[in-house]
Parts: structure tokens; sequence; C-alpha cells
């Protein structure tokens, strides 16, 4: 575990003008990362069409529709992760010591090399299944989240890789009475941030409501074993929304209800959701779409 000691105390303050380039990719399955010196980047055929695994083309002509700019729509996406480990249900969510938290050496590592690569990772913490754990990045505008998700995962796979630890991004990798794994994903529109925004938001998730279908089917393969009505999720065959339901579709927070403006969490996207997919969608279906 040398390495990850290394990593946790990476000192963020040297800068250089040299860097290490590596190219990363998505592979044919569209969720193992692969790469051979880092840069993440478009993909195409020979003749200039994106390949089918490249979802940011798409993704990158919906932000930059000029109605989409013009909202400079924000996302903070709240991503869960699974080292696996077999334990019964107990108090792990948030928590601290040696018979809770499984893993946090790999986690502090991670959240140091995304510091150091200049991904915005704003937050950690442990979740509710032992060795379950998430990492929050945003808030960033438009396509930058899918960027700064991707990369993210990149770099877990990798230190994950160093620990000698299995990485899953299985929605629910264990069965039984345990929580699944999601995306979670808070988002926000320049009017929404504003005053009356709530009214906005409100409006933005009826629109998600009439498209809920659409969206479960873009919002990560094997999500149906998650999103069961149970374990903090709502059914995979109904929307519905509330303030500070963490059993719905969507929620709004207690803040963004009392100020009358603010953001909400979208909390159907599973964990091995494709990131350009989701937050695109949610910018054409909120902003583009006109039922």
């Amino acid at each position: 575990m040398s390495l990850l000691s290394d990593l946790v105390n990476l000192d963020l303050s040297d800068t250089t003008e040299k860097i290490i380039a590596e190219y990363i990719w998505i592979g044919g399955s569209g969720m193992d990362l692969r790469s051979k010196a880092r840069v993440m980047c478009d993909t195409y055929t020979p003749a200039g069409d994106p390949i089918p695994t490249n979802k940011r083309c798409n993704a990158a002509k919906i932000f930059s529709h000029p109605e989409v700019v013009a909202e400079v729509p924000w996302y903070r996406l709240v991503h869960a992760n699974s080292k696996l480990f077999k334990f019964n249900p107990g108090p792990y969510y948030c928590g601290i010591g040696a018979d809770k938290a499984f893993g946090r050496d790999i986690v502090d590592s991670h959240y140091k090399a995304c510091l150091y690569a200049g991904i915005n990772i704003s937050g950690i913490n442990g979740e509710v299944m032992p060795g379950q754990w998430e990492f929050q990045v945003g808030p960033s505008v438009g396509i930058s989240a899918g960027d700064e998700l991707w990369v993210a995962r990149y770099i877990l796979e990798r230190i994950t890789e160093i620990a000698g630890v299995v990485l899953s991004f299985d929605p629910k990798p264990i069965q039984g009475d345990w929580n699944g794994a999601g995306a979670h994903t808070n988002y926000s529109t320049k009017s929404m941030r504003n005053d009356g925004g709530y009214e906005l938001i409100k409006k933005a998730i009826e629109k998600l409501g009439l498209k809920h279908k659409e969206h479960i089917a873009a919002y990560g393969e094997g999500n149906e074993r998650r999103l069961t009505g149970r374990h903090e999720t709502a059914d995979i065959n109904t929307f519905l929304w509330g303030v500070a339901n963490r059993g719905a579709s969507i929620r709004v927070g207690r803040d963004t209800e009392k100020a009358g403006k603010g953001y909400f969490e979208d909390r159907r996207p599973a964990s091995n959701m494709d990131p350009y997919v989701v937050t695109s969608m949610i910018a054409e279906t909120t902003l583009l779409w006109k039922p």
C-alpha cells in the first residue's frame, strides 16, 4: 500500500510546466475504460463519424445549443461505487472506525489524485453498504461534468488496481437488504438559481416526468435491480418528486423550497450511467423539449 500512501501525501502545491499525456478511451461495452497515455478525447471512425460509444459528440451538440448555453447548466454528480467485501447490514453510512469504514485509504488517495489532476471533486463519504463509497464532482458547467466524471472514474480504476481491490459500478452489487449504487445528478440552470426559480424547477420536473420512460432507458444498465421502491429509491415504473424525499425519483432540498430558487436532484441514474448521456438528456428535456 506504499503507493497509495504516496498519493495520500501528494503535495498539491508544486507546479510544473511538464505533463505526462495518456490517452483514455471508453471501450466497446460502454463501461470499460482503457488507456495508453493520459488524455480524454472524442473518438471517431476514419470517415469522421463518432464511434457508437462516443456519447460525448451528441452531448456537445446539446450543450452548445444557444438556449442551453444561455442557461449555464450546473451539474453536481454524486457517484457511488463499491469495493467488494462481505458484511452484515450495519451503521456504515458516513461511518468512521475500523469496523465501519473499509477502503478509506483508497478513497483519500482518489480525492488527492483528482485534485492533483485538476478534477473539480467536491466531496467523499462512506455509503450505506460496507466498502461502498461516494464521491462528488462539481458544480461543473455543461459538458465539463461528463468529462470530469469519466476521468475521475479512470483515476479510481487505476488506484484500485494499485491496491489490488476489485471495483464495481454495478447498480446493485449485492442482492438482498442492501442499498444499491446510484449516480444522483444535481441540476440547476441560471434561471432556476435566480429569484422565482422554484417555479421553473417545478416545470422542469414536470417535463422530466413526461419523459420518465425515455430517461430510465438511458440511465444505466441493470437499474431495475436498484430502483425497487426500497432502500431510498422510487419504483422504476413510477415517477414522483418531493421535498426532502429520498424515496422519490426527483428530490428537491428544503433550502431550495425555502429560498424559492436553487437546484433539484435526479435520483434515478445508476452508478454505471454514462454522464454524457444523463447530463445532456436532462438539459435537452428541460430546456429544449417543447411538450
